[in-house]
C-alpha cells in the first residue's frame, strides 16, 4: 500500500476473534486505511478442552499492528485511540506478577459442565435469567470455569490475582490497568445486567471477590495511555489511547449502525447471530433469548442465534460439492458463486423441497440439542441446485422464526442488515428480503466488528460526541434488496411447511441418536 499523508488522525479497531485476530486502521470518516490478521490454532489437550496460551493473543496481536503501521506508513503519533472486539466468556487468570498462570479457557470449552448443573441447582434458571440475562447454564458461561479451577485445580485458584475476559487481559497488556466492560461481562454469568455491578451471590457461590476482578466501565471509556512497554511491542505512539470495546456481536451491530430500536442485524457466518436493539432489557418469558447490555449508553439487546447457517453450506460444499472446489481451484473462481449460481434458476420454494438446517442441533427459540438436518420432498425432479436453494431458504426461515419470536416480545422489526460472508451473496440477501417481507441492506464496511471497535475509541479520544452519532456519521449502506411481495405466498408456505415439519420431528431427533 502506498504511504499516506502525515496529517490526519485514525484509529484502530481491534478484533480478537476465536481463531484469528485482525486490526483495521481507519479515518475519522470511518474508511479503512490499512488492515493487517493472523491466524492462531486452539488447542485440545482432551475432548472436552479448548485452550490458548494468553501470550499467543497478545503476540498476534502486536504482529498486526506492527504490520498494519508498515504496509501504511502511517506515523504512529497520528492514531490516537484504539479498542477491542473480542470473543466471548473466554477466561484469562493473571497472578501477582501479571502472568498468565495457566492456558486461557476457550469459550469453546466444556470441561465445565458439572460445575454448570450445580450453579443451575443452586440458584435456579430463572433466577440466573432474571439476573444476568442468560437462559442457558452452560459450561460456555466463565462462572462456571472459575468454579472448575477452584475444584480440580485449587492452587492456581488460588493463586488468581485476576479473574479476566480476552479483551480485559489486551487492555492490560496494552496499559497494565485491569478494567472490564458490561457489554463483555454480560455472558460470564458474574454479572447483574440491570444493576451494572457484579453479582455478589454468584462470586460467593464461585469463591471469589470483586477485588480479584477487573473495575468495570462502560463501552467507549478511556482507560489509559499505552504504557511504553506496549507502544514498543507494537510499534504505536505511548500517548495512544485504549479505551473499552465488548464483544464482537455488540461491536458488529455498532459498525453496521445498529443502534437504536427497529434496526435488526442479522451475521450469517458458520453460525447465525441476530441482534435487536433495545431501550430497556426485556426478558423473554420462554425464556429463550438472551439479553445482553450494549455497547451504547444504557442500552440493551437481544441476541438470538442457531447453531449452523453458513456452516451448513459449507458442509453441502465440502461433501457434494467437490466438482465446485476443482474448478475454483483450476480457475480462481468461488466455489460458493459455483453452487449458488444454479441455485438462483431454481423457483422460490424450491418445488416442494424443504430444508432443516440443524447439522449440530438447534438452538433459538427451539434449544434443542438432539435435532438435525433434514432434506423434505425430495422428488426424482430435484438437482443438485435444488438442495443448495433449499439450504438458502432454511436459513432465511430460521431467521424469520427467530424474528417473529423477536415481534411477540415487542421488538419491531422494520430492515435487516446483513454481515458476515452470507451478506456477500445477492441471492442469499433477496431470498432473505422475500421470507421475511422487510427490505434487506447490506453496508459498505465489511469489517463491521473493527468499525465499531474504532467508533467506541473514537468517541472515548473525543473525536465523536456519542457512539451513535458516530454511527450515523460513519456507516454507509452498499446495496437493498426489496421484498417481492408476489413471493409471499410461496414462501409462506414453506415456512409454514418447516415450522411444522420441525414441530413434527421432535420426537424422533432423540430416538435417532443425532444427540451423540
Amino acid at each position: 500500500m502506498a504511504q499516506l499523508g502525515k496529517t490526519g488522525k485514525y484509529i484502530l479497531g481491534v478484533d480478537a476473534g476465536t481463531t484469528a485476530m485482525k486490526v483495521v486502521l481507519f479515518d475519522q470518516e470511518g474508511r479503512a486505511v490499512g488492515s493487517a490478521s493472523q491466524e492462531y490454532q486452539l488447542l485440545t489437550p482432551a475432548p472436552d478442552r479448548a485452550e490458548m496460551q494468553p501470550e499467543r493473543y497478545w503476540h498476534a496481536c502486536c504482529s498486526c499492528i506492527q504490520t498494519l503501521l508498515q504496509e501504511t506508513g502511517i506515523d504512529p503519533r497520528q492514531i490516537v485511540a484504539l479498542a477491542i472486539s473480542s470473543q466471548g466468556e473466554t477466561l484469562v487468570v493473571i497472578d501477582e506478577a501479571g502472568q498468565p498462570s495457566c492456558p486461557a479457557i476457550v469459550w469453546l470449552d466444556n470441561r465445565s459442565q458439572v460445575e454448570a448443573d450445580q450453579v443451575r441447582t443452586h440458584f435456579g434458571v430463572e433466577t440466573v435469567f432474571q439476573v444476568t440475562g442468560q437462559p442457558e447454564i452452560t459450561p460456555t458461561w466463565p462462572a462456571t470455569k472459575i468454579l472448575w479451577l477452584r475444584r480440580h485445580q485449587p492452587e492456581t485458584f488460588e493463586k488468581a490475582h485476576k479473574f479476566l475476559l480476552l479483551e480485559d487481559y489486551l487492555l492490560f497488556r496494552f496499559t497494565g490497568r485491569f478494567v472490564a466492560n458490561p457489554c463483555l461481562l454480560s455472558s460470564s454469568l458474574l454479572f447483574d445486567i440491570r444493576r451494572k455491578i457484579w453479582w455478589k451471590e454468584m462470586l460467593d457461590f464461585t469463591g471469589i471477590t470483586a477485588d480479584r476482578l477487573p473495575d468495570v466501565q462502560e463501552s467507549g471509556r478511556v482507560v489509559g495511555e499505552l504504557t511504553a512497554q506496549a507502544a514498543g511491542q507494537t510499534g504505536l505512539w505511548e500517548g495512544t489511547l485504549a479505551a473499552t470495546g465488548g464483544m464482537d456481536q455488540a461491536l458488529a451491530a455498532l459498525g453496521a449502525g445498529n443502534t437504536a430500536p427497529g434496526l435488526v442485524t442479522e451475521n450469517t457466518g458458520g453460525a447465525l447471530a441476530i441482534v435487536a436493539t433495545l431501550e430497556e432489557p426485556i426478558f423473554d418469558p420462554g425464556g429463550g433469548i438472551p439479553c445482553h447490555c450494549h455497547a451504547l449508553p444504557d442500552t440493551y439487546y437481544l441476541l438470538p442465534w442457531g447453531q449452523t447457517a453458513g456452516m451448513a453450506l459449507r458442509w453441502f460444499r465440502d461433501v457434494f460439492g467437490r466438482e465446485e472446489q476443482e474448478v475454483a481451484k483450476r480457475t480462481g473462481a468461488d466455489a460458493y458463486h459455483l453452487l449458488t449460481a444454479p441455485a438462483a434458476e431454481v423457483p422460490p420454494g424450491c418445488q416442494g423441497l424443504v430444508a432443516l438446517p440443524h447439522l449440530m442441533g438447534a438452538a433459538c427459540p427451539e434449544f434443542n440439542p438432539a435435532a438435525r438436518g433434514v432434506w423434505f420432498g425430495v422428488g426424482l425432479h430435484h438437482t443438485k441446485a435444488h438442495f443448495v436453494r433449499a439450504i438458502l431458504e432454511s436459513v432465511a426461515y430460521m431467521l424469520r422464526r427467530n424474528v417473529e419470536t423477536l415481534e411477540e416480545l415487542g421488538v419491531a422489526v422494520s430492515e435487516i442488515r446483513a454481515l458476515g460472508g452470507g451478506a456477500r451473496s445477492p441471492l442469499w440477501n433477496q431470498i432473505k428480503a422475500d421470507v421475511l417481507g422487510v427490505p434487506v441492506l447490506t453496508v459498505a464496511t465489511e469489517e463491521v466488528a473493527c468499525l465499531g471497535a474504532a467508533i467506541l475509541a473514537g468517541t472515548a479520544a473525543g473525536l465523536y460526541p456519542s457512539p451513535d452519532e458516530a454511527a450515523r456519521r460513519l456507516v454507509m449502506g452498499q446495496d437493498r434488496w426489496e421484498p417481492n411481495l408476489a413471493l409471499k405466498p410461496v414462501y409462506d408456505h414453506g415456512y409454514e411447511l418447516y415450522v411444522r415439519l420441525y414441530d413434527s420431528l421432535v420426537g424422533l431427533f432423540s430416538m435417532s441418536g443425532g444427540a451423540r
